[in-house]
């Protein structure tokens, strides 16, 4: 049974230097333990640890090391996100435009569209909860004008209310059949409906650890993205294999690839080069990065 006590900050301090890690400035460790968790801290210095039962530390471990890749993190999580959102506001924007012309203004309510109906529940019930919390001017007009009409408002006004991943939910569930599920793989370089599913939720759940500012190195994530044998457009060489999947380094190349055509002129690259310049001392193979990743087909632009 759990029965540890919680720590003051100068007792954490304490015991993390009985511990082996090198604390040069207790007064700027305790500033960054009174606005840093103890515990959110530990998943940045757990490699840091020769004895991960016993809690103790390699020699020469340093308290600023670990902020250093505390702060990487951070940034990390900052500059995908940036990514992501250009991502997502184009997916938001295709399945609008297709599928609306293919079909009408309220396809994404259509059972017959999809493969999975308690699932499509499940997503229509999330774009029940966000239209009901908004606030934006255009849902309440809309209900004014339109109060008899009980289905959602059309899809260029309800999607704009939903998350990434209702939006990625609602693409891999529509029927291979749809030839609007196609097209968009089609314009996003990924042939067809067979891989752009997983990419998508891959590529989800990273925007969500970049949303609750959860940490991305050294992460084991969930999203296995299925991989084009022959993609069209420039991709790397060096493949991972799967069991390096859980590293966030396939993830980055797979926003790439569709970040291509959303933003031919991108600077993920240069970007993410610098983040890695900035601080020299994160370990790449934490995320899973290849040798010479930046020489890749992928990443010339």
């Amino acid at each position: 049974m759990f029965n540890k006590n919680a720590f003051t900050i100068q007792q954490q301090i304490a015991q993390l230097k009985e511990r082996g890690l090198i604390i040069a400035d207790s007064d700027d460790a305790d500033h960054y333990l009174s606005h840093i968790s103890y515990y959110r801290l530990a998943g940045y210095w757990w490699p840091l640890q020769a004895d991960k039962e016993k809690h103790i530390f390699k020699a020469n471990s340093r308290f600023a090391d670990v902020i250093a890749l505390y702060n990487f993190d951070r940034e990390l999580r900052l500059l995908l996100f940036d990514v992501i959102e250009k991502i997502e506001i184009s997916l938001r924007t295709k399945l609008i435009y297709h599928l609306s012309h293919e079909f009408n203004p309220w396809w994404f309510q259509d059972t017959c569209l999809f493969n999975n109906t308690s699932e499509l529940i499940k997503t229509l019930s999330s774009f029940d909860e966000e239209i009901e919390r908004s606030k934006d001017s255009f849902v309440k007009e809309h209900r004014k004008k339109y109060k008899d009409d009980l289905r959602f408002p059309p899809a260029w006004k309800t999607l704009e209310l939903t998350s990434f991943g209702s939006l990625s939910k609602l693409y891999g569930n529509l029927k291979n059949t749809i030839k609007s599920k196609d097209t968009i793989a089609s314009e996003y370089g990924t042939v067809n409906h067979t891989f752009l599913p997983s990419w998508l939720q891959s590529i989800a759940q990273i925007r969500n650890y970049c949303a609750h500012h959860s940490r991305l190195w050294n992460k084991n994530l969930p999203g296995r993205p299925k991989l084009l044998p022959k993609p069209p457009n420039p991709w790397i060489v060096d493949v991972p294999k799967e069991h390096e999947f859980p590293m966030l380094y396939i993830h980055l190349c797979c926003m790439k690839y569709i970040l291509d055509i959303v933003q031919p002129q991108n600077q993920f690259k240069s970007r993410l080069i610098y983040l890695f310049q900035k601080y020299p001392n994160v370990d790449q193979n934490a995320l899973g990065m290849k040798p010479n990743w930046e020489n890749e087909p992928l990443w010339q632009k």
